[in-house]
C-alpha cells in the first residue's frame, strides 16, 4: 500500500490515539532525541508516527529505527505564498536526492525561526519536490494562515498540487494565538476539494500529549 492509500485509510479515531504525523525532534526545534521519540511512541503502542523537522531528514539518516514500519518518512518545508507562511508536509519521501535543493545545509536552517523565514520557499516549488522524490504533499496548520479567505487560499494550493490538508490538530496549544479561522474550516475545505485528511500534534516535546 502506498502512503497516499495508507493515509487515507486512517479515521479521526485513529488521530486522537494511535497515529500522530507531526512531530520534532532535537534535529530541528523539538526537544526530544529522535530515537527517543520512536521508543515513546512504541511504548505507547501507536501505529504510526512521522517525525516531521524543519526542512531536514537528518534524523532518518541517523537514526537505528530507520526502517521500523511504526515510521512514514516525513518533513516540514518553511514556505511563503500570497503574503502568508505557510509549511508544507511531505509523508513518504523516498528518493531523498529530489529534495537536496530545499534541505537544510546546517542547524541554523532548521532551529532558528528568523533564519527559515528568510529561507522560505514557493510551495509550487517544494510540492513538485515532494511528489518527485515520491510523497505526498500537506498542508499544516491551515488555519494559522492569514488568508481572507482560507478556502480560496487552499484552492490555488491544490492547483499548484496539493494532496491534503492536516485537519486534526490542537490550535488551544501555542498556534492558537495565530489562529485565524474557525477549526472547522479545513473539514469544509477538505471535502468540498477532496484532499487528504492528515492530523498530527506538532509536538515538540512528549508524545503523551496526543490531540483530544
Amino acid at each position: 500500500m502506498n502512503v497516499y492509500e495508507l493515509l487515507k485509510n486512517f479515521k479521526k479515531d485513529d488521530f486522537c490515539s494511535k497515529v500522530n504525523l507531526h512531530i520534532h525532534s532535537n534535529y530541528s526545534d523539538g526537544i526530544c532525541d529522535f530515537d527517543d521519540l520512536i521508543e515513546e511512541a512504541k511504548k505507547l503502542n501507536m501505529k504510526y508516527i512521522s517525525i516531521t523537522d524543519h526542512n531536514t531528514l537528518n534524523g532518518y539518516k541517523n537514526s537505528k529505527y530507520s526502517n521500523d514500519p511504526i515510521l512514514i518518512k516525513g518533513v516540514e518545508f518553511d514556505c511563503f505564498y500570497k503574503m502568508s507562511l505557510l509549511h508544507i508536509l511531505g509523508y513518504g519521501i523516498k528518493d531523498e536526492e529530489s529534495l537536496k535543493k530545499y534541505l537544510a545545509k546546517n542547524e541554523k536552517d532548521t532551529k532558528n525561526d528568523i533564519i527559515r523565514l528568510f529561507k522560505s520557499r514557493h510551495p509550487k516549488d517544494i510540492i513538485k519536490a515532494i511528489h518527485n522524490a515520491g510523497g505526498i504533499a500537506v498542508l499544516a496548520h491551515p488555519c494559522c494562515i492569514t488568508a481572507f479567505s482560507l478556502y480560496n487560499y487552499v484552492k490555488s494550493l491544490k492547483n499548484l498540487g496539493l494532496d491534503g490538508i492536516e485537519v486534526y490538530y490542537p490550535y488551544d496549544r501555542f498556534r492558537g494565538i495565530l489562529k485565524f479561522h474557525s477549526a472547522k474550516k479545513p473539514f469544509e475545505i477538505a471535502q468540498k476539494l477532496n484532499l487528504l485528511e492528515t492530523g498530527g500534534t506538532d509536538e515538540h516535546k512528549s508524545l503523551n500529549n496526543h490531540i483530544k
